[in-house]
């Protein structure tokens, strides 16, 4: 009798070992499958942004006339001029200091400022005047170029700005040939979750993501 239930004992044992064992290879498995499907997602991400970025440049490619903009002087300076000396341009269009969201977008470009322009010329164009513009990129230590529109019909021709005159916020890219002609390459809008400002992607690695989250000028 004494034997049996030893051997009953054994049985029982061996069966459970059996099933933690087989809980853990099929953990294991599922651990593994959403490493693949993740792999493949993000392979997926890859590919998208490439076609993304392509079907950008064909809807914004177009001829663009030497737009006057004024510095924070109020000084008169042309598109041109602010190519440098290389053959491309990148230009944000900021809605100006009543915006946190555009403030933190061109807070984080301060970092790639000396990146940015060793590739190409680089400048922020405002939605606010001269002086506005020059008293509140002091206030936020902007270090790169930065221009304002003015009421000029840049930022409206360049599709960042409603019938009604209200700016919206992106960016332009820009390419100018050996006779000095300039082409706008490409454009996109600015908005939490896009390619432009990395600090949503970090909140989105989070718990519970942004939550809610939106800047501020002071914290």
């Amino acid at each position: 009798m004494a034997t049996k239930k030893k051997t009953g004992l054994k049985t029982t044992a061996a069966l459970k070992k059996k099933a933690t064992a087989k809980k853990k290879t099929t953990s294991t498995s599922k651990k593994t499958d959403l490493i693949k499907q993740l792999a493949r997602a993000e392979k997926q991400l890859t590919v998208s942004r490439a076609k993304v970025a392509g079907l950008r440049r064909k809807v914004s490619s177009k001829t663009v006339s030497d737009y006057t903009l004024k510095d924070p002087d109020g000084k008169p300076v042309k598109l041109s001029s602010l190519f440098g000396k290389k053959n491309d341009l990148i230009i944000i269009h900021n809605m100006g200091k009543s915006c946190s969201f555009c403030t933190l977008w061109a807070d984080g470009f301060t970092g790639f400022t000396k990146h940015l322009e060793n590739r190409a010329g680089f400048a922020l164009v405002s939605h606010d005047r001269p002086a506005q513009l020059k008293e509140f990129a002091a206030s936020r230590d902007w270090n790169y170029k930065y221009l304002s529109n003015d009421g000029g019909d840049f930022t409206k021709d360049m599709g960042f700005q409603s019938e009604k005159g209200d700016p919206w916020p992106g960016m332009s890219t820009f390419r100018k040939d050996k006779n000095g002609k300039i082409k706008r390459v490409s454009s996109a809008f600015f908005g939490p979750g896009d390619d432009f400002c990395s600090i949503w992607h970090m909140f989105d690695m989070l718990g519970n993501g942004p939550e809610g989250w939106e800047p501020t000028y002071k914290y």
